[in-house]
């Protein structure tokens, strides 16, 4: 890869962008990933600093203040972010990073980093899928499952401000749609 980009994927919550990501990074380590900072109580599963840096409120906050994060938005009732050092790091030291990431941050990105960034905007194949999806992780209460499904339509509505969408609905070609997008973009 010879001009580090940032890939910045969005999706509604449970349409697949994790897996995508670690199954790209299984074949392709040299493209980092950028762990964001939540106030969200971790799920089972998530680990410290692999899944997310989970801060209180408080120390997300003072990062905002002190201009850390690339972007920051509040989601769900949690605050989720981008450190700024993180990216800084991997531009500097020539390496691509690939990032999971709401619209809003989406669109920060794209203002902040123009030329260096390609947006991919993950499709669930339909809304019964979807919402088989949500529930089938099991962490979430009817009342979240509505509220992300409700969100998740707003953000239906800004896939074309994308650069690439992407229907998961087999996840080996949407994985290889994925990695022929990012090496047409790392030449």
């Amino acid at each position: 890869m010879n001009s580090p980009k940032l890939f910045v994927l969005s999706s509604v919550a449970g349409g697949g962008k994790s897996t995508l990501i670690q199954k790209l990074r299984e074949r392709h380590p040299e493209i980092l990933f950028s762990i964001s900072c939540t106030t969200r109580a971790p799920r089972p599963g998530d680990k410290e600093g692999v899944t997310y840096f989970f801060l209180t409120k408080e120390e997300f906050e003072k990062g905002i203040a002190e201009s850390a994060f690339l972007e920051w938005a509040l989601v769900h009732d949690q605050y989720y972010g981008t450190p700024l050092k993180f990216i800084e790091e991997a531009f500097a030291n020539g390496s691509s990073v690939i990032m999971d990431i709401d619209v809003q941050g989406a669109k920060i990105i794209q203002e902040k980093l123009p030329g260096k960034i390609v947006t991919i905007f993950i499709l669930p194949p339909s809304e019964e899928e979807w919402e088989r999806r949500l529930r089938g992780r099991g962490t979430d209460s009817e009342e979240s499952i509505a509220k992300r499904m409700k969100n998740g339509k707003l953000e239906l509505e800004r896939q074309n401000e994308f650069d690439y969408k992407i229907v998961n609905d087999d996840l080996e070609k949407a994985l290889g749609e994925l990695e022929s997008i990012i090496l047409s973009n790392s030449k």
